[in-house]
Formats: C-alpha cells, structure tokens, sequence
C-alpha cells in the first residue's frame, strides 16, 4: 500500500513550484494512502522511519540521554543539541516535539531540523521522543511534553541556559503539544515561557477551514492522514474539545507567551493556524503568523534543499531572537 502523486489537473495552475513539487511527489510515492486502503501505524512508522544521525553534524553537537516522565510513567528520551558556535554567556533554550501525527517519527526523523534551529537561533535544543498513539493515547502525548518541560526549566543552568529564556517549540502534531504546554504552564503555574513557536501545527480536530479542502490531496499531508491521526490520538474515549488536545478550541488563550506560526499556503492545517493567530491576539498575545507561499506541510524538513524552507528558518532565527535573546545568531 502506496501513495501516490496527486497532481493538479492539466490546465490547473499548481500552487507549488517546480521543485517543491518534485519533493512532494517523492515523498507522497513512499507514504501509504488512506484513499488505498485502512492506515496501519507500523506500516507508517516504516515509511517514515531515519536514518541515524551523526551526533556532531550541522553546527551542533548532541547528546542522547533520558529525563523523569510524569509520575507513574516511563523515563523520556531526549536528544540535546548546543550549537558550536561560542556563546557569550547563557543561552536560551528550546524544548522542541516533533511532528508525526502523535503516531510517527521520532528523535531521528527531526534531528536535522533541531540541528538546524540549534545553529540559527543560537539556543539549546531538548528535543523530546514523547509516547506515541494509538498504544498511548491523549494525554500521554501532552503530559509527557510538559514534564519534560518542566525539567529542561529546572536544569537550565546544568544546560548552560538562562531559565528565564525558556520556550516551547514543534511541527504539526509537536507544533499541537508546544501550544498545549503553554496553557499547561499557564494553568499549572508552571515555568514561565519566553515564546512558542508553532510550525504548521495541528490546532483543531475538526478540520473545517477551507484549506482542509482546498489542499485535501495532492501536497503530501492530506486530510484524510490528519483524520486519521486524530483518531489514533483520541481514541473513542477523547474528548476532542479538552484544551489541551486541540489548542484552536481553547475557550481562554490570555496570559500565554508571544507566538510565532509557520504555515505553509498549501497545507490542508492553514486555516486553524490562521484562526489561532487571530484569537491569540484577540486575547492580548503577540502573535505573529508567517504565510509561506507554494510550500507544503512538512517543507521545512527540506532545508539545504527548498529555497523556501531555508528562507522560512531564517525568518525563524530572526523572530526568536527578537523576542527571546540578546545573543548572536547565525541565520543563514
């Protein structure tokens, strides 16, 4: 059970660039696709699954080790990155949680984009391999994000970071547990965060904004996969209303820290990333939502490649450091 590239009808103007689309289609011929068949997660996990890297690679440095899960759960594995450029003092660090739908991927499918954000924003990178659904379902996910969280903040110095210049970041399914840890510190009294940042990410169950529609096929991520991965996340007993699993339904965003949203203009997830921004700053948050033209979910895992991706991460670099530290950055 294979994708297969869905292309824009002859005579329909197609959103991505040549290169863009090359790279989706590629990805899409290897991934299984539920317009073929049932989705299995260890089928998915398979054609998702990395190489490992090398720990010294990228401008950064890393290091795997394992942190304290919440009570009563199993230790989390973690991958922490420094960059080599030299620091003047403290940096600021990221707690990053990978995309994946809640079902895939882990610390090595995303080690090239922490290596990246490490060397660009100048900051540590603690990178989380948190449970996975459908074996362990909402709040396992969640929970696991904050805990691991909660101990990056009380061991910054140990990290050689400032606790004061802590943030929260993921793509998709990670970008869904940044922004679920952010109203977990705020209503748990956690440690206070500095920003958190939010690529592509999954916000709202219901996927009813028009680009669910308008991108449902034919970009890789469709919106059946994103279904699908609700499900596993949920199960039949979730609540896809809790906050914490969808953060788009969230009834009180005030008092977060100030948000910056990469959404790609073909991504069946625009819409919800779109209208989070917007309630954000309803609320009195500064949020600032970054449109990437003719790029898809998932495209900055092209950096080096796709102009766009590398474009993207700068942006990145530049708004984090704005916002979080007073250090150097490297944003090319």
């Amino acid at each position: 059970m294979t994708g297969t590239p869905h292309r824009p009808a002859a005579g329909v103007h197609d959103p991505l660039g040549p290169l863009a689309r090359r790279i989706v289609d590629a990805m899409a011929a290897g991934f299984p696709d539920p317009a073929r068949g049932p989705l299995d997660a260890a089928a998915l996990r398979r054609a998702s699954r990395a190489d490992p890297p090398e720990p010294e690679s990228g401008g950064a440095t890393s290091v795997d080790r394992t942190v304290p899960g919440p009570p009563g759960a199993p230790a989390l594995p973690v991958r922490i990155y420094r960059p080599t450029a030299p620091a003047a003092g403290p940096r600021p660090l990221v707690v990053f949680f990978h995309g994946g739908g809640w079902v895939l991927c882990d610390l090595d499918t995303h080690d090239g984009l922490c290596r990246q954000l490490a060397r660009r924003t100048g900051a540590v990178m603690v990178s989380v391999d948190y449970r996975r659904a459908p074996e362990d379902r909402f709040p396992a996910a969640a929970e696991d994000a904050y805990a691991a969280t909660r101990w990056a903040a009380r061991h910054a110095a140990e990290l050689g970071c400032d606790a004061a210049r802590v943030a929260v970041a993921g793509d998709s399914s990670g970008g869904n547990l940044a922004a679920a840890v952010a109203l977990m510190t705020r209503d748990r009294s956690g440690p206070p965060l500095a920003a958190q940042v939010l690529l592509y990410p999954a916000l709202d169950h219901r996927l009813t904004g028009r680009s669910a529609a308008d991108y449902a096929t034919g970009f890789f991520h469709t919106t059946a996969h994103m279904r699908w991965y609700w499900e596993q996340y949920l199960g039949p007993e979730g609540d896809p209303a809790h906050p914490y699993a969808a953060p788009g339904r969230a009834a009180d965003l005030t008092g977060l820290p100030p948000a910056l949203l990469v959404l790609p203009a073909c991504d069946p997830l625009r819409d919800e990333g779109r209208a989070y921004g917007r309630a954000l700053r309803r609320a009195g948050v500064p949020a600032r939502v970054d449109e990437c033209p003719g790029a898809f979910h998932g495209f900055l895992g092209a950096a080096g490649v796709l102009p766009a991706a590398d474009d993207a991460l700068g942006a990145v670099a530049t708004w984090f450091v704005g916002t979080v530290s007073d250090g150097d950055v490297t944003s090319r």
